[in-house]
């Protein structure tokens, strides 16, 4: 399993504040991306590349810049062959310059949905190339393009992400951020709801959002004890459907999300150490 469909938390901090990445980076975010484009005044852009590409690991992946900026050329250079997870690429809508992106970095690609044009191509995104490891909706953006006032509104946008990363093959897609720092019971609800869409994993703004981000996207203990008791059962049943020893109704699409629910746990318990879960409750 790829970072994309493990990792929970993914912290944007900007490239050229250095002692912002370093606490980044021994923080409790599960991926931290490194920011070129907004967050980084044009002045600052050579600097922030720099530090981006000497920090560059597999838990960090680098928002670049978008196609037809005047540093979209330098970012690319800066980075191809590096050891950076991976890109986040803005703005994506031109699935021959994502391919061509692809090739030049020999990076894996997480692709922004920003404008109606990525929307209306977000199949071709997902599969233009292999190097492409997932697309996902940058809400403010793509709410501002289609001109919808409530973002809740994006409801049949995200499912068509979320439609064209399954068909893809792909994981599923990363929730956008969100932006009221102090409604942190408002950010945990959205991302259960987000979560139960078709969701996993959030992009987040400050370390505060890792806690509530986190437990969202981490099954319970009773959702996996269920999961794992049916699984258990799966021998012993012997059909194609069954009624299991709790009465619940199971057949292939139970089990298979049953699975799913298992497989992520024991990922998730793998790959972030509790250390880090607790850590992200703590201010920055």
């Amino acid at each position: 399993m790829s970072a994309l469909g493990r990792a929970r938390s993914w912290l944007y901090v900007p490239a050229h504040r250095e002692d912002l990445v370093d606490k980044a980076l021994g923080g409790a975010a599960d991926a931290v991306v490194l920011d070129l484009e907004d967050a980084v005044p044009p002045a600052a852009k050579d600097r922030a590349r720099t530090c981006a590409a000497a920090r560059a690991s597999e838990r960090t992946w680098v928002r670049i810049n978008g196609s037809g900026t005047p540093w979209a050329e330098a970012d690319a250079a800066a980075l191809a062959g590096s050891g950076a997870a991976g890109l986040r690429v803005p703005k994506a809508e031109d699935p021959a310059a994502v391919a061509a992106l692809a090739e030049l970095t020999g990076l894996p690609l997480h692709l922004l949905v920003e404008n109606a044009r990525g929307l209306e191509r977000a199949f071709e995104l997902a599969t233009c190339h292999p190097l492409v490891a997932g697309i996902s909706p940058g809400e403010t953006d793509l709410a501002a393009d289609l001109r919808i006032r409530d973002r809740a509104e994006l409801g049949w946008a995200r499912a068509r992400i979320v439609t064209a990363n399954r068909a893809a093959g792909l994981p599923s897609p990363i929730a956008s951020v969100w932006t009221d720092l102090a409604d942190t019971a408002g950010l945990a609800a959205d991302s259960a709801a987000l979560r139960d869409a078709g969701f996993f994993g959030r992009s987040v703004i400050h370390p505060g959002q890792i806690a509530p981000v986190h437990q969202a996207f981490t099954p319970g203990e009773d959702e996996v004890a269920r999961a794992r008791s049916l699984l258990a059962s799966v021998g012993a049943a012997g059909a194609a459907a069954w009624v299991d020893a709790d009465g619940r109704f199971v057949d292939p699409a139970v089990v298979a999300g049953a699975r799913w629910v298992t497989e992520l746990a024991d990922e998730l318990q793998q790959h972030h150490e509790p250390g880090r879960a607790a850590a992200g409750k703590e201010n920055p």
